[in-house]
């Protein structure tokens, strides 16, 4: 599953995007935070409504916890169809961030000593990476979390160029993964890939006995009451509320990406949830209440990544990523998109500021991922900034 990068953002809408006649909402704002010192959030909505407007992507929305309160802005339409107006509350496809979940059960299986990061892939599933040049016993455990196994990415072969045409079919984990190892070795030492995630999901079924789904919902899901955050299985449809997504085919057209299989994203990339479970989770994790302090700080040991697959300045520790803020500081969290349209984000910046960012359709320009990079941004900085 892609983060937000230019490369898989254009990867993932391969035409150009059509105009369509649904009318686009105007940005709306939660009351003003109790203390009446904290701003209007003027940028922030200015930057919605750039991504509806100027971008022409169907719906966005923030929701934000920080020093103002809890606030949500939003602009365009969840539902082309009927109109509805974009929300905070929806449930979304996540993407990657699926991918910190999973992290997190991994590092919890460290803290308790049932497995070792710097342990080769081979002590715990022997003989699954072993084919044209891979081999599982010179990859270790951190570096599947970190990118940086050599792995490539099943979602660089030939066959995913046009997604939408497997969107309904049903997909294994060691399916996808001897699909990566027939690829050839990436060029740079740090290569995002869903691969790492679905081997990390095997080792966590090894170790527990349990699916990884079942494990992730057991420590992390249930633990902190993220109800409206779950594993869609092969169910097409999204349960409950849940905003409508959109991509662009070939032909130019936007069609609704809503209902599609997410089984080939697995650990790294199936979790159906909401802004608000996702701002809950990012801020238990970064606030020590998921993983001991050795583990958190493990997880926050990053290197550099390849700016092509994220974007620059930003960083990859175990199945997190940092980014500079124009504010000063850095941001915690990760972000994800889905073929269907659907891109979440979820970060927290110093002071403990967060953000849940959501669009309804993948920007397909350079400008377009620009200004959504923009409103992660302003949505942060805005947070904890207070007018005179």
């Amino acid at each position: 599953m892609a983060t937000f990068s230019v490369k898989s953002a254009l990867a993932l809408s391969v035409a150009a995007l059509v105009l369509v006649s649904a009318p686009v909402a105007t940005a709306r704002s939660s009351p003003p935070g109790p203390s009446g010192r904290c701003g209007t959030h003027d940028d922030v909505r200015g930057a919605l409504t750039t991504l509806t407007t100027d971008d022409h992507i169907a719906g966005a929305s923030v929701l934000a916890d920080g020093p103002c309160g809890r606030w949500a802005e939003t602009a365009g339409t969840a539902d082309l169809r009927t109109g509805r107006p974009m929300n905070t509350s929806d449930r979304l496809r996540v993407g990657s961030v699926t991918k910190t979940f999973t992290a997190t059960v991994v590092l919890q299986l460290a803290a308790e000593h049932r497995l070792s990061l710097d342990a080769s892939v081979d002590r715990y599933l022997p003989g699954l990476i072993h084919a044209h040049g891979h081999d599982g016993r010179h990859i270790t455990v951190r570096q599947l979390l970190r990118h940086t196994s050599g792995l490539p990415d099943y979602l660089d072969a030939p066959e995913w160029e046009h997604p939408e045409q497997v969107r309904y079919r049903h997909f294994e984990p060691g399916e996808l993964i001897a699909q990566a190892l027939e690829l050839p070795r990436p060029q740079s030492s740090w290569h995002y890939a869903t691969t790492n995630y679905l081997v990390l999901g095997l080792i966590v079924q090894k170790i527990t006995g349990r699916t990884p789904e079942d494990e992730i919902s057991r420590r992390v899901i249930r633990r902190l009451g993220l109800h409206d955050t779950y594993w869609p299985g092969d169910e097409t449809r999204i349960q409950g509320a849940h905003s409508h997504s959109y991509f662009t085919s070939v032909d130019g057209r936007r069609v609704d990406g809503t209902d599609w299989n997410t089984s080939f994203g697995g650990v790294g990339g199936a979790l159906v949830s909401t802004q608000g479970d996702l701002t809950r989770f990012a801020t238990a994790l970064l606030g020590d209440r998921l993983l001991p302090a050795a583990q958190l700080t493990e997880m926050e040991r990053t290197v550099a990544t390849d700016p092509d697959r994220l974007w620059p300045g930003a960083r990859y520790g175990l199945g997190l990523i940092s980014s500079p803020l124009s504010c000063g500081g850095v941001w915690w969290g990760h972000a994800g998109t889905v073929p269907g349209g659907h891109r979440a984000l979820v970060a927290v910046g110093p002071g403990g500021r967060s953000v849940a960012v959501a669009l309804n359709q993948v920007p397909d320009s350079l400008q377009a991922e620009l200004d959504f990079q923009d409103l992660v941004d302003k949505s942060l900085c805005e947070t904890g900034r207070t007018t005179a």
